[in-house]
């Protein structure tokens, strides 16, 4: 028989016995450069594109995410370190990060 486990209880409600999730590091390349990469695998065909490379001890992606979102006019979401953002507008995208003070590459075909 298997062990069974109490998740919910009238008392208290949810019970959540995980342990709370901890930020992911994104990665970070050796030259520097931040990285804008196109991704459509997964997506149903809808393009994203990838912000990879902001080290998050240095910078709020949260906030950095909402600055870009909100100056692309797109939607998108902060997962494990990287900035998503939706459609396929690098070059503006490129043009906004280095007006941040970033070093920008576009990464990808």
């Amino acid at each position: 028989m298997s062990e069974s486990r109490l998740v919910y209880s009238t008392d208290v409600g949810r019970i959540d016995t995980k342990e709370p999730k901890q930020e992911v590091q994104g990665k970070v390349f050796k030259d520097g450069a931040v990285r804008i990469e196109r991704q459509t695998k997964g997506r149903k065909g809808k393009g994203v594109m990838l912000v990879v490379g902001i080290d998050n001890e240095q910078h709020d992606l949260k906030k950095l995410a909402k600055t870009l979102k909100s100056k692309m006019g797109q939607g998108g979401a902060v997962k494990e370190g990287v900035i998503e953002i939706q459609g396929d507008d690098r070059e503006k995208l490129k043009q906004l990060l280095e007006g941040q003070g970033f070093k920008v590459k576009i990464a990808g075909g």
